[in-house]
């Protein structure tokens, strides 16, 4: 027991010698590398089939091949690691304490080698078993593995120092760590076997600044699903100035199933001087533990080229995204001038082409001038859209250039914002910004300066970028074809395609009609839906431009909700519409279709009419006005129209039957209206509906008044009808009008009620009133006339009426040709139903003189203080002779 403690101490001793030749101590960690930020993607150290750069037998059954040496400049002391496999062909267990390693410089410097963190807590090697151990030395300012070798010790207490140096390998003069461009090399990832291989570097030119995408492809060689393994990737000079690489924004998070291939692509800026040929990728892994990054496996590059980003009017840009072809394809442009600017709309058309759901990126969409000036366009409905697998989109873009710009030799371009994160972790959102600036070059023509050495990096120095720096990459650039917008003519039918679908729209009509102190102009428009599945639109709103001046402010829009959706062929009505001054006069309309989303305004449908306004669609007398709408549809014909004379100004009133057409039983839409006379004047009218549902098949009176001038024929007038509306809805009981729509003009029959000369059948809707007969006495010497009516008064029930306004005022005529008035309440003063009897009476001192003679009772239809005549009847006045006592 003792001889074994004084062994162990003996070779501790030794190895405390062994370690004072070496630059560094053995137990001494390095000093902490610059934190080069988060990490990114990519691969493992460990190889599946690595290389045999030599093997040292160890003793019985046990020996140690060298594989995977790299060096990885740092600040605090470049760093080297280096694998040793362990193979244990005996029947027992090795331990790893019996094995010491050590790396020997060019100039004859010893150093120890440590197991990285990872592997610190491996001891032994399985009989029949392989172990891999990494170790890693810090060597100072050595910058090369030229002339540098591994040497292995055993414990041995037979041996001098009880070590015996089991032997050497040296590294080939030619010896690379990082696999050749274009070879397949085998390496681990989370424990999973992958093969990789270098397959791109691409340079381009943006904003006056270099960047550089490299694309490394990964086959997932294993059974599980391999994900980001948190690597920091770094593109390395010839020079070895190392740029660290950030992760293309469309792979973050990246998974990569079992026999699958994938692309990983990084980004990363570049001095505009830098040669970028003999470049490569190298990965590291920071062991936080020890305060530095290790070295893990490198890839050289392809020679380094420019690709050609200009894409042809109409042709089809493919990109990969997560291992996905997308089409991108600028499918359409127009533009029309307005002011001082050209007003262009894109229809911008995205496809996955792959098998799986993607996410598009965010991407800076501008349009450039020949000069290179930008002009930044939003770019929703593009940045960060979801494509399910051979799911298509057409996104419509919009952009004002001045006209003093050449508008037929614009481009779109399509820039990818991608964020300075390093290449280990998810890049946060890239910051937002105007993408190129005026006189830019974005570009790439080269792969980098003529001349240089790499800059003023010394070799070993390591670029950064930081967490929210921007590295802006183009995609493509689509030549726009120059199309100037035709006006759209009226009752023609027009196809788009857009974000919702594709679609047919017509300007149905343009109309316009007075509306309180000003005029309402509608557009109406017709969408169609041409697809073989349903269109659903947006929450749509509108916007009107009368030549130059702006109404979107004061625009609303009507479209019943239930069309929102549109079944395959089917179609729905918008009515687009603003108030606008009596006086004003324009020569083009322009109507806009958009929706709101995140406070931004995204296009739907944009049309543009020189069209004059169309005359309001004539209903002949006698004929009916139709209503459509959904719970609304309905027929409206006129009943009656008369005149109310008177001293100052006469009342032209018309009651309408509205008869309803719906199956249940349903609200009908609340009417507006308007008299136009015979030379062009406009009253507008007061409506009286009812407030209640109306019956399956029912009808209700509705009546609309005006005063009109004694100085204006109301003996010819038309009425504008339409129903009234609310912003998006149908006006309801009780609520105000913003405007009304479908609007015709119902002409009318005004007539003036001749009196009729007996009371047996007096109309005055919904009643009418028979006069059965009539008594009246008067007691001679007395003052009083009375006057019993026996009638019978009758409602119509078939149909429902508003408010009824009207009064009946029954005017008695005595025998000297004195008149007095009653005014009567009907369903109140005079009952409903059959042989009522109604008494009153009517007083005069002239009375009392009274022999004989007849009375007279005339009955009026009093509206609003003016009075028609409706009918007139003359009673014989009985005497009764005074009582007087026998």
């Amino acid at each position: 027991m003792r001889k074994h403690r004084t062994t162990y101490i003996a070779l501790l001793l030794s190895t405390f010698i062994i370690g004072q030749m070496s630059v560094y101590p053995a137990s001494a960690a390095p000093a902490a590398a610059n934190n080069a930020g988060a990490k990114v993607s990519a691969a493992s150290a460990a190889s599946t089939a690595p290389k045999n750069l030599g093997s040292i037998p160890l003793e019985a059954g046990v020996k140690a091949t060298l594989e995977d040496v790299s060096l990885w400049s740092q600040s605090g002391g470049n760093i080297l690691t280096y694998t040793l496999n362990y193979s244990n062909s005996g029947r027992s267990n090795a331990s790893l304490s019996h094995y010491f390693s050590r790396v020997v410089t060019s100039g004859g410097s010893v150093i120890p080698g440590n197991p990285v963190t990872a592997d610190a807590a491996k001891n032994k090697v399985v009989s029949k078993q392989t172990e891999r151990v990494t170790y890693y030395v810090n060597i100072g300012k050595i910058n090369s593995l030229k002339g540098l070798k591994v040497s292995m010790y055993v414990w041995d207490p037979k041996s001098k120092g009880y070590l015996r140096h089991a032997g050497a390998i040296s590294l080939p003069a030619n010896y690379s760590s990082s696999a050749v461009s274009g070879q397949r090399q085998n390496v681990t990832m989370n424990n999973i076997p992958v093969s990789a291989a270098s397959e791109s570097l691409q340079i381009y030119k943006y904003g006056g600044k270099v960047f550089a995408k490299v694309g490394i492809n990964f086959s997932n060689e294993g059974n599980k699903v391999l994900t980001d393994p948190g690597y920091t990737a770094y593109l390395m000079s010839a020079s070895g100035t190392a740029f660290e690489l950030a992760l293309d924004n469309s792979l973050a998070g990246y998974k990569i199933q079992p026999q699958e291939k994938k692309t990983i692509y990084y980004v990363t800026e570049i001095p505009p001087y830098l040669k970028t040929d003999n470049m490569k990728v190298q990965y590291v892994q920071r062991d936080e533990t020890l305060k530095f990054e290790l070295p893990k496996f490198s890839y050289k590059l392809p020679a380094a080229v420019t690709p050609d980003l200009n894409v042809g009017k109409g042709a089809i840009k493919k990109i990969g995204i997560n291992s996905n072809t997308i089409e991108l394809q600028l499918t359409g442009a127009n533009v029309y001038g307005e002011d001082a600017a050209g007003i262009w709309t894109f229809q911008f058309r995205l496809k996955n082409a792959g098998k799986q759901a993607v996410v598009l990126p965010t991407y800076d969409l501008s349009v450039r001038t020949a000069k290179g000036t930008t002009f930044p366009i939003s770019s929703n409905g593009v940045s960060g859209a979801s494509l399910k697998p051979m799911e298509e989109k057409v996104v419509q873009l919009t952009a004002q250039i001045p006209l003093e710009v050449e508008q037929n030799t614009l481009k779109l371009q399509m820039i990818e914002s991608v964020s300075g994160n390093s290449s280990g972790n998810t890049p946060s959102t890239p910051a937002q910004g105007t993408p190129g600036t005026s006189g830019s070059t974005p570009e790439g023509s080269g792969a980098g300066g003529a001349g240089g050495t790499g800059g003023s990096n010394s070799p070993g120095t390591t670029v950064s970028p930081s967490a929210t720096a921007k590295l802006s990459i183009p995609v493509a650039y689509f030549a726009v074809p120059y199309t100037l917008r035709a006006d759209t003519q009226k009752a023609m039918n027009y196809r788009i395609t857009n974000q919702y679908g594709t679609f047919d729209y017509s300007l149905m009509s343009l109309q316009r009609f007075p509306w309180k102190n000003d005029d309402i102009l509608i557009a109406k428009l017709n969408i169609t839906n041409t697809q073989s599945v349903n269109l659903t639109l947006p929450d749509l709103k509108g916007a009107l431009k009368l030549d130059n001046n702006d109404l979107s402010a004061s625009t609303d829009l009507f479209m019943e909700k239930e069309a929102s959706s549109i079944a395959p062929g089917k179609s729905a009505e918008v009515y687009v519409f603003s108030k606008i001054p009596y006086t004003t006069d324009f020569k083009s309309t322009r109507v806009n279709l958009y929706s709101v989303v995140k406070e931004e305004n995204v296009p739907f449908l944009s049309l543009n009419t020189s069209s004059v306004t169309d005359a309001v669609y004539k209903v002949d007398r006698g004929g009916s006005y139709t209503i459509v709408g959904k719970g609304k549809n309905a027929k409206v014909q006129e009943n009656k129209t008369v005149i109310y004379q008177g001293i100052n100004s006469n009342i032209v009133y018309t009651e309408m039957f509205l008869s309803s057409e719906e199956k249940r039983q349903s609200k009908m839409a609340r009417l507006q209206a308007y008299f136009k006379t015979a030379d062009g004047q406009l009253y507008e009218t007061t409506p009286v509906q009812p407030d209640m549902a109306a019956t399956p098949g029912g009808k209700q009176l509705v009546t609309f008044w005006a005063k009109l001038p004694k100085s204006v024929d109301a003996s010819d007038v038309t009425l504008y009808l339409g129903p009234g509306i609310n912003g998006n809805k149908f006006t309801e009981a009780g609520q105000e009008s913003t405007g009304f729509i479908n609007v015709s003009a119902l002409e009318l029959s005004p007539q003036y009620i001749t009196p009729v000369n007996n009371l047996s059948k007096v109309t005055l809707y919904p009643y009418t009133l028979s006069v059965l007969n009539s008594e009246g006495r008067n007691a001679r010497g007395s003052d009083t006339i009375n006057i019993t009516m026996n009638y019978s008064l009758l409602r119509d029930i078939s149909y429902d009426v508003g408010s009824f306004d009207h009064k009946l005022v029954l005017k008695m005529t005595d025998p000297y040709g004195q008149s007095q008035e009653k005014s009567l309440t009907l369903g109140t003063d005079l009952i409903e139903g059959d042989n009522n009897r109604y008494s009153m009476s009517f007083s005069s001192e002239t009375y009392k003189k009274l022999a004989g003679g007849t009375y007279s009772i005339r009955l009026y239809d009093e509206f609003q203080g003016e009075r028609i005549e409706l009918a007139n009847q003359a009673y014989t006045l009985k005497i009764e002779r005074a009582t007087t006592s026998d």
